[in-house]
């Protein structure tokens, strides 16, 4: 295929160029102006356009909604054809014998169907995903919750010196099996769980591979930040810092402080960067704000706890406190108003898209103690948005020179049953018209390199994220006036405007915005460093 009569926005953040593109098999072979397109090679007019290499997103949840559906097809129609899932503690694999059910538990918490997979590992989810066929490429993390349910189970303590010796050897196999790193969830049992010692011992695994590890954080900015920071500084690993944002209101219109906080640890040598997604909203399992004690030993645990009528009282009287952990007030405070229902399964008559104050007025109950029948049934499969940041701080962080744009939503059906957050369906759209094109908040240059090439760098993907000759044809061809997200928080299911054309590995996929049934995605795996001359 030769791609002509574009302008080129090749992913290194350089000007964009007035350049063809020609395509041999899975590869690019040649870039520059006005190509001659070789006998019987298909010519797509890009006149008008925008080509850009296909984006990378560094931080999404797809590690089951890949397997259940290989389209993947609210992320293809963005533009994106690389997944990076794994993120926030969660990943299907490692499976072992002992703690197996508790991390299929775990793993519900990404909101998708429970599955029951045959494969314990990286190679058997790959071939598993090979063998179905995707159609996006797969880049996947270590989940730091399945290595410690490994170890240790549901226990709330820090890990014996024997325990963090096998965890971090489960994950050694893990990277050397091809995982670009490990991310934790800082904020979910059992990653919440990880002290400092825990968390240096497998930062040292990482950096031994030279893998990336990405945090979704605990507490506080300053402290949360310097904690990650720490980490690189004591051993050279690589931080992702995840979906950067603020959510305490006590701390809103506070990003110039949390971008000057980065900036003085990468100044001090700390090889840390960060990702945001373009939303002044966020989502996640509800049981992720529960206080710690009601989750003590894992989900069968939890619901016997809270059938106990006083125990019950009890916690809702803990949970309608607050949630979270806030320096001004102790607790962040509950705006039941701003917290949606993403996915209720109908438990207890909640519905799909009201927030809990309005369903605990609905059905006349107390708002804490719906949220706990929530989760005694449900479990982590309750998924919830929160309606808890603003849009400056939000465009602030985007901004920054150190982020990347990444979703933290997943590769989904557009007839999935439930009511995802919108940033499934429009993220990369979002970030290309609102905020480039019609907030100028940066330009299509630097937009561009924010969601492929830099992700690239951050990753260690040496194949992809920019246009040049020798990598991989994972391409897109895009409309700068048109481009546009269309899904909102009422009606997330939309796909976006303005994407005409994608081509994954050489494979046109995304065909005048319409796309194909080929699944030409790849697992792709991290070389590590132990295993380079």
């Amino acid at each position: 295929m030769l791609i002509a009569g574009g302008l080129l926005v090749d992913g290194t953040g350089a000007e964009p160029t007035h350049a063809d593109v020609l395509i041999d098999g899975d590869r690019i072979v040649a870039v520059g102006p006005e190509l001659d397109a070789p006998p019987g090679v298909e010519v797509l007019d890009a006149s008008g356009r925008l080509v850009t290499p296909g984006f990378i997103d560094i931080h999404t949840h797809s590690d089951v909604s890949l397997h259940l559906d290989g389209r993947g097809e609210s992320k293809l129609r963005q533009g994106v054809t690389t997944e990076v899932i794994g993120n926030c503690g969660f990943s299907p694999y490692p499976l072992t014998t002992g703690a197996r059910r508790d991390q299929l538990d775990l793993l519900e918490g990404i909101g998708d169907p429970r599955i029951d997979p045959d494969w314990t590992d990286l190679e058997g989810y790959a071939a598993a995903l090979t063998e179905a066929g995707i159609a996006v490429n797969v880049a996947s993390l270590v989940g730091h919750g399945a290595l410690r349910l490994a170890v240790a189970g549901t226990s709330d303590r820090s890990l014996g010196a024997a325990e963090l010796t096998a965890a971090c050897a489960l994950l050694d196999t893990q990277l050397s099996q091809g995982a670009f790193g490990m991310s934790t969830g800082l904020t979910y049992v059992p990653s919440r769980f990880a002290d400092r010692d825990e968390l240096m011992g497998f930062s040292e695994v990482l950096a031994a591979h030279g893998a990336l590890y990405a945090t979704h954080a605990r507490g506080e900015a300053a402290t949360s930040i310097r904690e990650a920071a720490e980490l690189s500084l004591g051993t050279g690993v690589r931080v992702q810092y995840s979906h950067l944002a603020i959510n305490d209101p006590a701390r809103w219109g506070g990003a110039q402080h949390v971008i000057d906080l980065i900036a003085e640890q990468r100044a001090a040598g700390a090889d840390i960067a960060a990702d945001v997604y373009p939303y002044a909203a966020s989502a996640s399992a509800l049981t992720q704000y529960l206080p710690v004690w009601i989750q003590d030993g894992g989900i069968d645990a939890m619901r016997l706890r809270l059938a106990d009528p006083d125990v019950f009282t009890r916690a809702a009287q803990d949970l309608a406190r607050g949630w979270g952990i806030s320096p001004v007030t102790g607790r962040i405070p509950w705006f039941w108003d701003r917290v949606e229902i993403s996915r209720g399964d109908r438990i207890a008559g909640v519905r799909d898209g009201e927030t809990i104050q309005a369903a605990a007025r609905r059905l006349r109950r107390d708002p804490a103690g719906l949220v706990l029948d929530l989760c005694r049934v449900g479990g982590h499969r309750v998924q919830v948005v929160l309606h808890y940041r603003t849009e400056e701080d939000m465009q602030a962080f985007l901004g920054a020179d150190f982020t990347t744009m990444g979703s933290d939503g997943s590769a989904v059906p557009y007839e999935v049953d439930r009511h995802p957050h919108p940033r499934f369906f429009g993220a990369t759209a979002r970030t290309l018209g609102r905020y480039t094109r019609d907030l100028e908040l940066f330009s299509w240059a630097r937009a561009v390199h924010k969601m492929s090439g830099a992700v690239a760098d951050r990753l260690r993907l040496t194949d992809r994220g920019t246009v040049r000759a020798g990598l991989a044809a994972d391409l897109v061809v895009l409309d700068p006036d048109q481009v546009n997200d269309r899904a909102t928080f009422a009606e997330p299911k939309q796909a976006p405007v303005g994407i005409d054309h994608v081509i994954v590995n050489g494979v046109h996929v995304v065909a005048d915005g319409q796309q194909t049934e080929d699944r030409p995605g790849r697992v792709l795996r991290h070389q590590s460093r132990k295993d380079q001359p």
